[in-house]
């Protein structure tokens, strides 16, 4: 279901403390990708729409490197979308609720997904906002939101059945579709 799986919460790795990731309690810490990041810049004039989003609205984000780790720049009071390193493959009795992880929380970024439903398979996009008057850093390789999973009965309609729009994603960030 999780492709690559750490069975145990990972806290050091060559004995650097990392946001950690791995199977926790009653989830499983998800890592960002060192691929692809991307923050919406102010375009002047430009307005969002997620009926005919402009890919001109974001910029690709520099890979950051220092003897804290891999980190991308989310400046202050913005929005940015990264993408998960770890591949999903969701069975079709199963949810999954992704909420941000309190490190993170604590230091002013909210994490906003949507859940992975039943049958849902790839690599998450995920969304980032700064709402701190400073910029902040989201380290890659490292823990970024939790994922918690809920059983239930197979669905009638999976997502892979009702062939949704967001179905194997690649490990880039996906945008906006109708």
């Amino acid at each position: 279901m999780i492709s690559p799986f750490e069975p145990s919460l990972i806290r050091h790795v060559e004995r650097k403390q990392v946001i950690s990731y791995g199977l926790s309690s009653f989830g499983y810490d998800i890592r960002l990708s060192p691929k692809d990041f991307r923050t919406f810049r102010h375009i002047p004039g430009s307005i969002v729409n997620p009926k005919r989003f402009n890919p001109d609205n974001l910029e690709l984000a520099e890979l950051h490197r220092d003897e804290d780790g891999e980190y991308f720049i989310l400046p202050a009071h913005s929005y940015g979308l990264g993408v998960a390193l770890e591949h999903l493959n969701v069975p079709d009795n199963i949810t999954i609720l992704c909420i941000g992880k309190s490190t993170y929380c604590r230091c002013g970024i909210i994490a906003n997904l949507s859940p992975a439903e039943a049958s849902w398979r790839g690599h998450l996009t995920l969304e980032f906002s700064n709402s701190s008057p400073a910029d902040a850093r989201i380290y890659a390789n490292e823990g970024v939101v939790q994922l918690l999973f809920f059983e239930g009965e197979p669905c009638k309609i999976s997502y892979d059945t009702r062939q949704g729009k967001y179905q194997d994603q690649s490990e880039v960030v996906t945008l906006a579709k109708v």
